[in-house]
């Protein structure tokens, strides 16, 4: 496999991970946020999907044609980064699916090489290559997807990749209760220590 299928085939994992984190939830539990910056499993899949089609349309003269409304500049300040009500949960999937595509295409069309200029960079980093481009995009969705792995995991408790993920330890409820209670024990001994 050479590097540009190697890059491209860790996006496309990435992409797959990250939409997974959706299964099996509904509108409300997709959308609601979780942090106090409201930070949202819906809203990463709609900020990856926009700067990808960014990233692989727009920095290599490959406009994708589709507006992006949340980034104009009157929007809301965010608003790529949250679905607002009449956005729905399959409208920002067919979004996402748009997205790669898209992004396929440039990769598929383009060598590593191949110059692209991102015109919201400072000037003196604004050329690229595809090849930053797919290292930059892999970095970004890996990112989110650390984010939306804490999230789901806060929805319902779900962790991992997928059900059975043999990065993560078998334990029962009350195993990981304890490991957890384990966990809590040695930073408040930790803190104990540091106060004296």
């Amino acid at each position: 496999m050479d590097e540009k299928e190697t890059l491209h085939r860790y996006l496309r994992v990435r992409r797959d991970n990250l939409v997974a984190k959706l299964d099996g939830l509904g509108e409300y539990d997709a959308r609601r946020p979780l942090t106090p910056t409201g930070t949202n499993l819906l809203g990463l899949v709609k900020h990856v999907a926009s700067v990808e089609l960014d990233y692989f349309g727009v920095v290599f003269g490959r406009p994708s044609g589709r507006r992006l409304p949340w980034l104009d500049a009157d929007a809301l300040p965010d608003a790529d980064m949250w679905a607002s009500a009449d956005e729905s949960l399959a409208d920002i999937l067919e979004l996402h699916r748009f997205a790669g595509e898209h992004s396929d295409a440039t990769i598929e069309a383009l060598p590593l090489d191949a110059v692209g200029s991102v015109p919201w960079w400072p000037e003196e980093r604004r050329q690229v290559t595809l090849h930053q481009i797919l290292v930059h995009m892999v970095a970004e969705r890996a990112h989110h997807l650390g984010h939306a792995d804490i999230l789901r995991e806060l929805i319902d408790g779900t962790a991992g990749q997928r059900p059975g993920d043999p990065n993560l330890t078998s334990r029962s409820p009350e195993e990981w209760a304890s490991h957890r209670a384990d966990i809590e024990s040695a930073a408040r001994a930790a803190a104990a220590e540091g106060r004296e």
